[in-house]
């Protein structure tokens, strides 16, 4: 029995222990105890650095953040779910092993168990795992420091199989797969690649509701997707907080609507700034040629470039042409800047080009109807009535930017095309005439296209790329440059065509019958690696691992200006003008910053960004409390200097005027020229707040901060009669609570982001909570669905057992 187990469990074994070699050579560096210097990461700890200390100090979630943007929630920054145990299913999963090299892992195994639950030859099932996790667009963003991207890429392949195996009959499983796998997806925590599965599952869903209604199995489908809708559900209560605050934040961020008729209406972010990263209809090349458009914005050539050569011999320097080189611009293609292509494979390419013929049924019908809707939202601005429909039409599309990420659907659909097409290729249910004449046809559309780049690729290329403006004065340079554009297209579209010929060959010969299955199985799985191998270090390699753990998790340095201000132990902001202030967390990882990095920060604050910070107004400055300004030294533009601002308003203040005004607009226009010490611009919905008060001050009235925290603020105030007093803290109506003397009171929104209240007479004690009651009760919630998923797993998975043993017991003998 033991024996007849181990034998099963064999090839499974061989395929995780290749999984973890593949792993181990290509992040070699890592378990030698290097890193990655990934700028997302980097800017991450920036950003988070006030929330891990405070929760590594005092055990406590604060879920807010002042290091940033004067203050934010943390949810989409840094929390911690405790409730979510879904997490722990993550962590075994990823067997241990270091970041990034996990990711790649379970990239493989989540692709290997989808191959297996289509009763795929497990040889085949690596292969498939190794073209789907070596897509160039992993390693790519992996470098970026995108790793809950990648991490949510990886398990889309887990989701699919859970639904696939519920509709194929296997209904308790499948669904039970399903609400694990998509619980996990989405703890990956990246919401637009979850919603971009959404979509495919959908139009999967689509496809087997009409073969279902083609082939009279409407009961089986209702069932199935009944299942499903049941699994999808439970898959999202472990995750609730997340989601939940992510939604409520989501309606007052940049994703959110604006209030200001000068910004275009929307519910979603800008059409102009969400299609600013669209791939070019050509580039879309770059799947079966990678470095089609020239590859990366800073692509390294080499000395024999004729762009080397034409700057030695019209600068005379040789150092400054080694320098030029190893950034040259030698992308053209439509992005504003890419870090590198989305190439999926030669070998991949063209199999998924025979699937084209072989496949039949709904299976087909789904996977090209994801892959062109994927390549062709991927378009974005270069195909606008597609994304103008999505954009305006489909719901939470427009919440999402960069859109061509919407090719991670083609990076998935194109490898399991291709290793379905194997499957059937080899199965024995189509004629070896058919399978030899669509292996040709094959084999002349992916080879063609390689040839006709590689012999006249001027036919349908320009070679002009985006940044050759800033390069129009130096025509020498600009002609080499072209050049280079040209021979790095010919010589991938050279190594496209080795690749497709490859696996030509390798299907051609077993149906000579020259090549054992096994052999053509085992040289897919080779040749596919050497392929994806070779591209993905380009992007990708040893060279990129130049720090040390310790370096990685203190990625900036303390300097002389960050420790003169850090002398200063009040609470104050910093405006740091030698940097991008507001694309730059590297201020926040030292000081309370009026700026940050982050793609979706409070929409009022932006505006106030946009709108009076922008243009220096020091009113607006003083009330956010910027004591200090970092700028440049003047005596020596490459040092800073620390600046200190006297005319700072502190952590609270009183105020003897106020103006009520109608609407936003007017709110922000009263900013232009509102003295922010004395007077306070206040929207009519909170003119109730200062019903009842007098305008004027008590000249010896006092308020101060009394004790600090990132989710709690305490302040005492004493004077003589009631005051209106105006807090340096942002206004968030979803948690924050403000307490006079232990008594919960109510407070507003004023100068367009602050917060202000009425103060009676006397001395009171003031306190801010942060108590947001999304996080309480969502944990809770949590809990429950965590413990549903894991019984409904672990039960299913019984059953299924138990089947699987009922249904290979020999019946007994009459």
């Amino acid at each position: 029995m033991n024996d007849n187990i181990l034998k099963k469990l064999q090839p499974h074994l061989i395929a995780l222990g290749i999984f973890l070699l593949i792993t181990i050579i290509y992040f070699s560096p890592v378990f030698q105890g290097k890193t990655l210097g990934q700028h997302d990461i980097a800017q991450w700890i920036g950003m988070s650095k006030e929330i891990t200390d405070y929760r590594a100090k005092t055990g406590i979630e604060p879920l807010w953040t002042n290091s940033m943007f004067g203050g934010m929630p943390a949810y989409q920054i840094s929390v911690m779910y405790p409730a979510n145990l879904v997490q722990y299913v993550n962590n075994v999963l990823f067997l241990g092993l270091p970041s990034p090299a996990n990711l790649l892992f379970i990239c493989l195994f989540g692709f290997y168990i989808l191959m297996i639950t289509m009763r795929a030859d497990f040889r085949l099932a690596i292969a498939g795992a190794i073209a789907y996790a070596f897509c160039s667009y992993f390693f790519v963003i992996i470098v970026a420091g995108h790793n809950t991207k990648a991490h949510a890429i990886a398990l889309i392949p887990l989701v699919i199989a859970g639904v696939l195996m519920a509709y194929r009959g296997r209904m308790l499983f499948g669904a039970a797969l399903t609400a694990l796998a998509l619980s996990l997806e989405i703890y990956a925590n990246h919401l637009q690649i979850t919603y971009y599965l959404a979509m495919a599952i959908g139009i999967l869903v689509l496809c087997e509701g009409i073969q279902a209604v083609m082939n009279k199995k409407i009961p089986d489908f209702l069932k199935a997707s009944v299942f499903l809708g049941i699994a999808a559900a439970l898959a999202v209560l472990p995750n609730i907080t997340n989601l939940w605050s992510t939604y409520e934040y989501g309606e007052y961020s940049t994703r959110g609507a604006s209030e200001l008729s000068e910004k275009k209406v929307s519910t979603g972010l800008d059409k102009d700034y969400a299609l600013s990263w669209s791939y070019g209809r050509l580039e879309t090349m770059t799947l079966l040629i990678p470095d089609f458009k020239g590859g990366s914005s800073g692509y390294k050539l080499d000395e024999k470039s004729k762009t080397y050569q034409a700057l030695v011999q019209n600068t005379g320097s040789e150092g400054q042409a080694k320098s030029f080189i190893r950034q040259a611009p030698v992308y053209w293609g439509d992005q504003p800047s890419t870090s590198g292509p989305v190439y999926n494979g030669a070998i991949i390419f063209f199999l998924f080009v025979l699937s084209i013929f072989l496949l039949r049924g709904y299976m087909q019908w789904w996977l090209i109807a994801v892959t062109l809707l994927s390549i062709m939202l991927a378009w974005g601005r270069h195909f606008l009535p597609l994304t103008d429909f999505f954009f305006d039409h489909v719901p939470g599309y427009n919440k999402f930017r960069a859109v061509s990420m919407m090719l991670v659907l083609a990076s998935f659909t194109l490898p399991f095309a291709a290793m379905l097409a194997v499957m059937k290729f080899t199965d024995g249910s189509i004629a070896k005439e058919k399978l030899k004449k669509s292996l040709q046809y094959s084999l002349y559309i992916t080879g063609g296209f390689c040839l006709v780049f590689i012999l006249v690729p001027g036919m349908f290329c320009d070679f002009i790329g985006n940044s050759d403006k800033q390069l129009e004065q130096y025509d020498w340079l600009l002609s080499a440059l072209r050049s280079d554009r040209e021979s790095i297209l010919r010589m991938d579209a050279l190594r496209s065509l080795f690749f497709v010929g490859v696996g030509f060959a390798l299907l051609w010969f077993w149906l000579k019958d020259k090549l054992k299955l096994s052999m053509m199985l085992t040289g897919l799985c080779f040749f596919i690696l050497i392929d994806m191998w070779g591209v993905d270090k380009r992007y990708l390699s040893d060279d990129n691992f130049t720090g040390t753990k310790s370096s990685a998790d203190r990625p900036f340095t303390e300097s002389a200006v960050d420790q003169q201000i850090l002398q200063d132990k009040s609470y104050y902001r910093v405006y740091n003008t030698t940097v991008d202030a507001f694309s730059d967390a590297s201020t926040s990882y030292f000081h309370k910053s009026i700026g940050g990095y982050h793609g979706a920060k409070l929409k009022r604050y932006q505006e106030l960004i946009e709108f009076q910070i922008g243009k220096g107004n020091m009113n607006v400055l003083n009330m956010l409390n910027t004591k200090y300004f970092i700028v440049r030294n003047p005596q020596d533009q490459q040092q800073a200097a620390a600046q200190q601002n006297p005319g700072a308003l502190g952590n609270a203040w009183f105020v003897s005027n106020w103006k009520i005004v109608p609407d936003a607009d007017a709110e922000m226009k009263a900013l232009d020229s509102l003295n922010t010490r004395t007077d306070v611009v206040i929207d009519k919905r909170y003119e109730n707040v200062v019903q009842g008060l007098t305008t004027g001050i008590d000249s010896t009235a006092t308020i101060a901060l009394t004790s600090y925290a990132p989710n709690e603020l305490k302040y005492s105030s004493s004077s003589s009669k009631d005051q209106f007093a105006v807090f340096s803290e942002i206004y968030y109506p979803k948690g924050w609570n403000a307490y006079i003397d232990g008594k919960l009171t109510p407070y507003a929104q004023v100068n367009y982001v602050l917060r202000g209240m009425k103060i009676p007479a006397g001395k009171h004690s003031i306190d801010f909570k942060f108590e947001p009651e999304v996080y309480i009760t969502g944990e809770k919630i949590s809990l429950f669905g965590s413990v549903a998923v894991l019984l409904l797993f672990a039960g299913a998975g019984y059953v299924e057992l138990k089947g699987s043993d009922k249904s290979k017991t020999p019946a007994k003998k009459a």
